[in-house]
């Protein structure tokens, strides 16, 4: 359940980028619209219809799914004992077992390897029926940056975490990229059998379950598709038994169907405020917040920041073409943030002009107050103006001439503070 994708995923937001997950139950929905593979399997959200969704599926074996988004949860440990010593995948024997994995896991947090010690808090389940598990592979579709293809990573190492079969034994990893001009083609489904060491009619599904799981990245602007694991039952056919799937943020609008899907209580408080103002915002663990305008010079703060020996507490990108509202709006945001202890505002005005960034603070931290170090580095169009702005705002802001300076005046800030 682990993926390919989380490393990449920051990368990419911190550059700007959208995205939205949804629940493994709601991705194993979208595949089956494209015939794929799945189990049936029925999702609840209190503990009182665990008993009739077991009884609608039937048994003699029920697979209890906690639905977080984050990968690891059948090795994950829940915080509260009364939950039990099982992780957030449970497998149940009978009905009243059923009910009472539902009673131990609904409403208490989960910790996996990709929810940091903070956990999340279960809220749903999927109860699922279970399967006879004879090989377990891996199998996702991501966006290769380099080429501008949809990828394939395919490896005969299901269930495990993909970074670590990377590390360890990287020859059991295949990757490979599909040209849009074709889409994808029988030999790359032949590829996949190959690399999996499929023969006969299982080969055949192979190709078929490629085929319409390119048809669905497509056709839905995944942005990531992961199955871990695709499975061989003992009956000889192919099942994805779990689906994680993000979308690319930035074209739904064409999927309103995609966004019916959008669970809010998984998402940070904080970057649900930013997407109101259209505000490109990451939450991170440091101490020092950034508001920066363009992915780049954001990338650029966040790791002189690190050089210096800090962590930074945010990516904030407002953007080109920010107005005063906008800004206002970005440094409440990060001041609510109680990991900040510090704020290092880097803007080089081009579109963006200095003054109306230099105004946008201001009015922000006359609303929300200013508690913290507040280091300014402002370059570019009307920047004497925006400079001026500040020196006569009466406000204990720290000037800097260049991001060198500014990311040396804060860190020193933080550490004295």
């Amino acid at each position: 359940m682990a993926g390919l994708v989380p490393a990449i995923h920051v990368f990419n937001r911190c550059r700007g980028e959208k995205r939205m997950n949804i629940h493994e139950y709601q991705g194993k929905a979208v595949l089956k619209e494209f015939g794929l593979p799945v189990s049936n399997g029925v999702a609840i959200f209190s503990a009182d219809e665990a008993e009739a969704a077991a009884k609608q599926l039937g048994g003699p074996l029920w697979v209890v799914k906690s639905q977080i988004h984050a990968g690891g949860r059948g090795k994950g440990k829940f915080k509260e004992p009364e939950a039990g010593e099982k992780g957030g995948v449970r497998l149940a024997k009978s009905v009243d077992e059923v009910k009472q994995f539902a009673q131990q896991m609904l409403g208490k947090t989960l910790v996996t390897i990709q929810t940091g010690e903070a956990g999340k808090q279960v809220n749903r389940l999927y109860i699922e029926d279970g399967s006879d598990i004879e090989k377990e592979f891996y199998l996702s579709m991501l966006v290769d940056r380099e080429t501008g293809r949809v990828a394939f990573v395919v490896s005969t190492e299901g269930g495990m975490d993909i970074e670590q079969v990377a590390h360890d034994t990287p020859e059991k990893i295949l990757t490979f990229s599909v040209d849009p001009a074709t889409g994808v083609m029988p030999h790359h489904g032949r590829t996949v059998a190959k690399a999996l060491g499929l023969t006969g009619p299982l080969a055949k599904e192979a190709e078929d379950v490629v085929s319409k799981l390119y048809k669905a990245f497509i056709a839905k602007d995944m942005e990531m598709l992961e199955i871990n694991p695709l499975i061989v039952t003992k009956d000889g056919h192919l099942k994805c038994l779990d689906a994680k799937i993000s979308f690319d943020g930035n074209a739904l609008y064409r999927h309103p169907d995609v966004v019916q899907l959008r669970d809010i209580t998984e998402e940070d408080e904080k970057e649900i405020e930013a997407s109101k103002y259209d505000l490109a915002y990451i939450a991170l663990d440091g101490t020092i917040g950034c508001m920066v305008n363009g992915a780049g010079l954001a990338m650029a703060t966040l790791d002189i920041i690190k050089l210096y020996g800090e962590e930074p507490a945010n990516f904030l990108d407002v953007g080109g073409g920010a107005s005063e509202e906008k800004v206002t709006a970005a440094f409440k945001i990060i001041t609510a943030d109680p990991n900040v202890k510090g704020i290092l505002v880097n803007i080089f005005g081009g579109i963006m002009k200095c003054d109306v960034i230099a105004r946008g603070v201001i009015a922000a931290v006359k609303t929300v107050g200013l508690q913290v170090p507040l280091v300014v580095r402002l370059e570019g169009t009307n920047v004497e103006e925006g400079k001026q702005i500040i020196r006569e705002s009466g406000l204990n802001v720290i000037p800097a001439d260049d991001l060198d300076d500014a990311a040396q005046k804060i860190v020193n800030a933080v550490r004295k503070a």
